[in-house]
């Protein structure tokens, strides 16, 4: 659906501020949510493959976690989870849906600490075609 919310949720209480803003956001525009969670796994040898199956076992905990807030916020709402790095999938999940914003949460980190720890938001305010809503942690 064209003009879809993309929210980027891992289950912290930052994401969770991010969902609200998404929640409210949709309702008022009568936009749907797309839910996504991105992961890249680093691990090497023979471990690899469980390593991946447990942090998408995350993801999918949390994006069923964040479809059950949706639907009671009178949200409709689909789920992504992509094994790519978190900002890079989310910027793709745009761009393939059409949508109209990504929302994600913040730490709050300054500038130079987001740029140098790899902050999901800073990349996406650099990275995305479509605007970004970045939402402090209440």
């Amino acid at each position: 659906m064209a003009g879809e919310i993309v929210l980027g949720y891992d289950g912290s209480p930052n994401a969770q501020a991010a969902l609200a803003e998404a929640a409210s956001l949709a309702v008022a525009l009568g936009a749907s949510v797309v839910v996504a969670f991105g992961y890249e796994v680093w691990a090497a040898g023979g471990e690899t493959a469980d390593h991946k199956a447990a942090v998408q076992a995350i993801g999918d905990r949390a994006a069923a976690d964040a479809l059950g807030r949706l639907a009671a916020a009178g949200v409709h709402a689909e789920t992504a989870v992509v094994a790519e790095r978190p900002a890079d999938a989310l910027v793709r999940v745009a761009e393939e849906r059409g949508a109209r914003m990504i929302v994600v949460g913040t730490h709050g980190e300054g500038p130079i600490r987001g740029a140098l720890l790899g902050s999901v938001a800073y990349k996406l305010l650099h990275q995305s075609t479509v605007p970004v809503l970045v939402v402090p942690e209440r």
